[in-house]
């Protein structure tokens, strides 16, 4: 009977694979037979109750012939990480120029107590919804990358150390197929490493996504070309990177603007050469005096005018505060929907020609560009946020429409007539509306009326200033 049924005894059923009866003890292997001989005698009718502790015995039989693994090799599971991990504003998706959908947002990183000592940040990876498989992963160069220049810890070759009691900031700019299937939300899995070289993880660190539609606008300049400098998706930027700590809140208001450059047919911003920037005048930059638009209708909420142009490339003082009117220089602010602000920021001296309270209609003229306020020359610095000031807000999203590509460059080359900047012919779009992205050199087609803001009564506000 046992040798009818041999391959029950050195068979799968008691053997794992690679493993042969001759590998056994001897005493393991008449241990292995006599359930071999057991279970068959079931299978011939012999016994029909032996089934269960056949299986046992057969089990612990085996088990007992496995050697135990050594300590050093035993896998033990990751400690907590005792760290706080949160972002201030959920992404929200938007299609760039590049007609793929863009996720911005930032993770703020706390070792939280201060006698866990120094944290090294190792990996984080992230998953959408309940996928095993993460869409990013970041570690060594690529991490460390995520950082900001602006900030206390720039970046370098090194891992991140955070401090007992210390936080960093990761700025996370996530690039995905516009077709791609909608995520709820975003799972983080954030790995360290304690000074004592073990492992800690924080696991499931839910990022929501705010999966509304982006804040659509019209064009705040018309012609072209533009250059987008310090634009969407850069991170080093003094724009996104520029994290503010004001009155108990830390608010990124610039997350997603934009310094628009005016150029010439060459791709170019001024008519000197680079060696005699300094030297240059404000009528020397191209974009200087361009009309600026209102990006939709809306009411004024916030505008100044009487500040004097600066001089081009001029040292820059550093502003007490962090304000509007310490930054902006001459500058509108419109409320163009319920919480949301269009801020135009730098505008020529002059040409301010609204009011706080004032009505206006996309397409509107509302002044000029300029450089006035913390500027290095002439731009128009144009953003959207969540409040009509600066300090405590965050910055939105948008697109506009009405643009088209040309191509890209960098501000140094743009500098340069030396440098050539190619400026292409315009693109078929793929999308009505998009969001610029940093160096995009673009054009505008004018959207909406072509009028001056209505003559009624500025709606005045306490506490807003009117053009001072």
């Amino acid at each position: 009977m046992l040798r009818h049924y041999g391959s029950i005894e050195a068979g799968p059923f008691f053997f794992p694979p690679g493993m042969r009866r001759d590998d056994l003890p001897r005493d393991r292997r008449h241990c292995i037979a006599q359930a071999g001989l057991a279970y068959a005698d079931r299978m011939m009718g012999v016994n029909k109750s032996v089934s269960g502790w056949v299986r046992l015995l057969a089990l612990v039989c085996l088990l007992a012939t496995l050697p135990a693994a050594p300590l050093s090799a035993q896998v033990t599971a990751p400690h907590q990480a005792e760290v706080e991990i949160r972002t201030p504003a959920p992404p929200r998706p938007t299609i760039g120029s590049d007609w793929a959908r863009h996720l911005g947002y930032e993770l703020h990183v706390t070792n939280f107590y201060a006698g866990t000592g120094a944290l090294r940040l190792k990996r984080v990876s992230i998953f959408a919804d309940r996928a095993t498989i993460p869409i990013a992963t970041f570690s060594g160069a690529a991490l460390r990358a995520l950082l900001s220049p602006n900030g206390d810890d720039p970046p370098g070759t090194g891992d991140i150390v955070i401090a007992g009691g210390a936080r960093v900031v990761l700025f996370v700019w996530l690039t995905e197929p516009a077709s791609a299937p909608r995520a709820a939300y975003l799972r983080h899995s954030v790995e360290f490493e304690t000074k004592d070289g073990k492992v800690e993880v924080a696991n499931d660190v839910r990022v929501a996504i705010d999966n509304r539609p982006p804040v659509r606008i019209g064009p705040p300049l018309t012609g072209g070309p533009w250059l987008a400098g310090e634009g969407p998706g850069n991170h080093v930027s003094h724009h996104w990177g520029g994290v503010v700590a004001i009155d108990g809140q830390v608010t990124i208001p610039q997350r997603f603007a934009i310094d628009w450059f005016g150029l010439d047919a060459t791709g170019h911003v001024a008519r000197v050469p680079r060696d005699r920037l300094a030297a240059s005048s404000d009528a020397d930059w191209v974009g200087f005096g361009a009309d600026v638009l209102a990006v939709g209708d809306g009411v004024v909420r916030d505008a100044r005018d009487g500040v004097a142009d600066g001089t081009p490339l001029a040292p820059q003082s550093q502003p007490d505060d962090l304000t509007s009117r310490s930054l902006y220089g001459n500058f509108v602010v419109i409320e163009i929907a319920p919480g949301v602000f269009a801020h135009y920021a730098h505008l020529r001296n002059g040409s301010v020609k609204v009011h706080a309270g004032d009505r206006v209609g996309r397409g509107a003229v509302i002044g000029a560009l300029g450089q006035t306020g913390q500027a290095g020359g002439p731009h128009l610095h144009f953003h959207i946020s969540d409040r009509m000031t600066f300090e405590g807000s965050e910055g939105l999203p948008f697109v506009i429409d009405g643009v088209t590509r040309l191509g890209s460059a960098g501000i140094d080359d743009t500098l340069d007539p030396r440098i050539k900047v190619n400026v292409g012919k315009a693109r078929p779009e793929k999308a009505p509306s998009w969001l610029p992205l940093d160096g995009d050199l673009v054009t505008f087609v004018r959207q909406g009326p072509d009028s001056a803001p209505d003559s009624a009564p500025p709606r005045r506000r306490r506490g807003v200033a009117q053009h001072q």
